[in-house]
């Protein structure tokens, strides 16, 4: 932790969400935001020390005041850092080329069977090296600290063979160790079935069983274990087999569940206690059911369903029926090449149906709680890390009328200013 100590001060609206780190919030808690009006908060050594106005903190620590460096909020709203629950920031290469296909009616599925989709990426980034990689993911996670973003999940799932998947994870804790933003890793080497083995994909549901977990866990390369169960892809039979052989390594299960069609994803999240189960555009009423019942956050992806050109998934059903509710970029080079969460709230608004209120929650505390880290971010308390978004609009409801704009001006990550006026530091 950096040494040092900061107040911010001033702030029109500080959004603390205080009270929901024990478990994700549900129903009308997705709304409760805890806004202090004329907000202040006090950090030393990249902890929270006190949050609360700006008259009662000044009053309370007038002379650790006197030696801080102060950071004056007026007319911004303070809130904390954006967290992504699920992106795949590690790989080579675009495909500009699938978006004009699309464009011309070729569906997601067709193009990935026509040898596209992520078969395209898997060969771009088998073929790169290790500071390839590198160097393009860097540049990546440089722009979501732009955005705001303090926290963010990164899976493997672009190899599909041992020497890629660990080239990926390995790339994945070097951003970790070297970047502000905090890189959560998870393994997903069953995120597609390798052309290799499109003809017995029970054999590779053994290869990833039988030796890429255990090289996983041993190495502690991941936290988490996540399966495309997907008609095509993953059954929810080889899905299982999966989920259950990682949970017996340590490794957290999450699911791409029903994004293409009703698959029976969401339910299976329930049964094997997954964190998250994410996707859902066609995950049913009763799988819905089943994952609020058991408090597996749904962790939704607005802008995979906007550039893939689909009907969105349904956020207010799923809120109504008591669901936890998260947000994503989904970051990856084929179904939602953006960067912004900024952009994410306003299509969870506009196409999913939640309110400004309840977008903010899902960026913040519920997507903590998809990926184990609710307990250390996503809400401004007492003892939290210090990682912090200071948002140029007056009021939080802002954050989305002016939708695709990023609206972020200083960011905070850990006690140490990182992004400033806009600019990294």
């Amino acid at each position: 932790m950096i040494e040092r100590t900061i107040f911010i001060e001033n702030a029109e609206q500080l959004i603390t969400l205080k009270g929901l780190s024990g478990k994700p919030a549900t129903f009308e808690k997705m709304s409760s935001l805890s806004v202090i009006e004329s907000g202040a908060i006090l950090i030393e050594n990249g902890i929270i020390v006190d949050v609360g106005t700006t008259e009662d903190l000044r009053h309370k620590y007038s002379s650790k005041i006197e030696e801080a460096e102060c950071i004056d909020a007026s007319g911004k709203i303070v809130l904390p850092g954006f967290v992504d629950p699920h992106t795949h920031i590690v790989y080579k290469g675009s495909r500009e080329n699938e978006f004009n296909m699309r464009l011309n009616g070729a569906t997601y599925m067709e193009i990935m069977n026509a040898g596209g989709g992520i078969h395209s990426t898997t060969s771009k980034t088998r073929e790169a090296t290790e500071e390839e990689l590198f160097t393009e993911s860097m540049n990546r996670l440089n722009k979501f600290l732009l955005h705001g973003v303090t926290t963010i999940e990164a899976k493997s799932g672009y190899g599909m063979d041992w020497d890629t998947e660990y080239k990926q994870l390995k790339v994945a804790k070097r951003l970790n160790e070297e970047h502000p933003i905090d890189v959560v890793s998870t393994f997903m080497g069953a995120h597609a079935v390798p052309k290799e083995y499109k003809e017995k994909p029970d054999v590779y549901v053994e290869l990833v069983i039988n030796e890429m977990l255990p090289k996983v866990a041993a190495e502690k390369l991941a936290e988490f274990n996540d399966v495309f169960c997907e008609r095509g892809v993953f059954t929810p039979e080889q899905t299982r087999l999966i989920l259950e052989a990682g949970k017996k390594y340590g490794l957290i299960a999450k699911i791409h569940a029903d994004e293409i069609e009703p698959y029976e994803g969401a339910e299976l999240a329930a049964e094997v206690g997954a964190i998250s189960a994410d996707h859902l555009l066609k995950a049913s009423e009763n799988g819905i059911k089943a994952m609020a019942e058991k408090g597996v956050v749904g962790v939704l992806l607005p802008g995979t369903a906007f550039f893939l050109m689909t009907e969105a998934a349904n956020g207010r059903k799923m809120i109504d029926l008591g669901l936890p509710v998260a947000i994503s970029t989904d970051c990856n080079p084929g179904s939602s090449p953006t960067v912004s969460t900024h952009l994410i709230m306003n299509l969870a608004c506009l196409h999913m149906g939640l309110t400004p209120a309840e977008v903010i929650t899902a960026a913040t505390i519920n997507a903590a709680h998809a990926i184990n880290r609710a307990n250390e971010v996503g809400s401004l308390e007492v003892g939290k890390k210090a990682d912090i978004l200071i948002a140029n609009v007056p009021n939080y409801m802002q954050l989305q009328y002016h939708f695709g704009m990023n609206h972020t001006d200083t960011v905070i990550k850990a006690g140490e200013i990182v992004v400033q006026g806009g600019v990294r530091c």
